[in-house]
């Protein structure tokens, strides 16, 4: 048995809900041809907001994972949390039937959500003001609070491992997939279903980003309005979704004969201990993050191949990134390429990192990058390889996946291919 303080943690599950695409290979196709899942909002009347526009999920069908009674029960986060997490343990190959109660002890659930059940919270508030506080229904606790979605997962599945979620922000999903990391690491856990998801495109969530000005107002062309890099950016455009990963050790996937995308490889957070909602001009929070999680790797800077960036679009937050992989890179940060998914699915919150790391270990398996669409006018101070517009082949042994939080979390995780050793 492979010593707690040696054990590699490996990616054997994926599943995903995004605006471009409602399976890992949807998702995968739709980045390839460079989709854009911006749209004029359909969801609810957009006549008292700003922006008219968001990269809502098409098409989705929660009775494909959850059965009727509990759908109905499930603020749309959770739901998304549910079916996606449904998808990465169907991909995993878990026989769920089959786990004995010890096998099902070692499995956990740390699943997030940025903001939680934003519109369960949005329907009673109305509920309790026009009717009185007796109508309001008694899901509404369980249904806002954004640790059930993990919980739900573990009662569905009979998984009795560690179980909560983190909340941070935009950091939040990558926060949940390092502390997953860390407690397989320490033996508390053999697998661990992780991720985020986010559903707050609704009057309330898109009024309050407009009074922040963190949303672009590009309303006269949606599919083009999230353009990370490009001078002209003027915001993020809101997304939602979910992405799980399955984590697991790496004895324990092998025993098992487990398909294996990649291992991580080192994970770093940071704090910019500069201000709630604007990132540190310097980078200085980033570049902590983003050193730490090489440093604890057995890996140079000069063997990354490819960053998966926040890259929000929004005017500070693409340049303090930038500044801050030069930190961290030096001259090999214009050998790398870069690139900003959110171009296409939109700013998933709290479900970005997961989505965004999926996208990189899928850059990896197949050594293609994902592109980051709609550039058109260069900004002088974004001046790498953001694979603009196009993705672009080329081999990816390592990845690293950044996702930075209001509150100025800041969170890096490196993935690279497995190599038995």
């Amino acid at each position: 048995m492979t010593s707690n303080k040696n054990r590699r943690v490996v990616v054997t599950g994926m599943g995903v809900l995004t605006p471009i695409g409602l399976t890992v290979q949807e998702f995968w196709d739709a980045m390839m041809n460079s989709k854009s899942g911006a749209a004029n909002i359909i969801s609810f009347d957009t006549s008292r907001v700003d922006t008219k526009f968001a990269c809502e999920l098409k098409g989705f069908d929660p009775l494909l994972y959850i059965d009727k009674k509990t759908v109905k029960r499930l603020d749309p986060y959770a739901q998304y949390a549910l079916s996606a997490s449904s998808q990465a343990i169907v991909d995993s190959g878990i026989d769920v039937a089959n786990l004995s109660e010890s096998e099902k002890a070692k499995i956990g659930v740390i699943f997030g959500s940025g903001i939680g059940g934003i519109q369960t919270f949005y329907q009673q508030s109305i509920i309790n003001h026009t009717q009185g506080p007796g109508r309001v229904s008694p899901f509404f606790i369980p249904m806002m609070i954004p640790d059930l979605a993990a919980g739900y997962i573990s009662i569905q599945y009979g998984f009795r491992g560690p179980n909560y979620c983190i909340v941070s922000a935009c950091a939040t999903a990558n926060n949940n997939m390092i502390d997953s990391y860390f407690m397989i690491k320490q033996g508390l856990a053999n697998i661990i279903v992780t991720g985020g998801s986010e559903a707050s495109i609704n009057e309330i969530g898109v009024g309050g980003f407009n009074a922040s000005r963190a949303l672009s107002v590009r309303n006269d062309s949606p599919e083009t309005a999230s353009r990370p890099f490009d001078l002209t950016r003027d915001g993020f455009v809101m997304g939602e979704g979910g992405g799980a990963l399955i984590l697991e050790d790496l004895e324990h996937a092998l025993n098992r004969n487990a398909k294996i995308y990649a291992e991580i490889i080192g994970v770093g957070l940071s704090a910019d201990a500069h201000h709630i909602t604007a990132p540190h001009p310097d980078g200085a929070g980033a570049v902590l993050a983003m050193e730490m999680a090489i440093g604890n790797s057995d890996i140079d800077a000069v063997d990354v191949d490819y960053v998966n960036m926040h890259g929000t679009s929004t005017p500070l937050g693409d340049i303090g990134e930038t500044i801050a992989i030069k930190k961290v890179f030096g001259e090999h940060a214009k050998k790398m390429n870069l690139s900003s998914t959110k171009s296409m699915t939109g700013h998933l919150l709290g479900a970005a990192g997961a989505v965004e790391a999926v996208a990189s270990i899928l850059a990896i398996k197949n050594g293609i990058v994902p592109p980051t669409i709609n550039f058109a006018n260069a900004d002088p101070e974004c001046d790498l390889n953001y694979t603009f517009n196009k993705p672009q082949k080329r081999e990816v042994n390592v990845a690293l996946s950044n996702a930075f939080g209001f509150g100025g979390h800041n969170t890096s995780i490196l993935f690279s291919k497995f190599f038995h050793r």
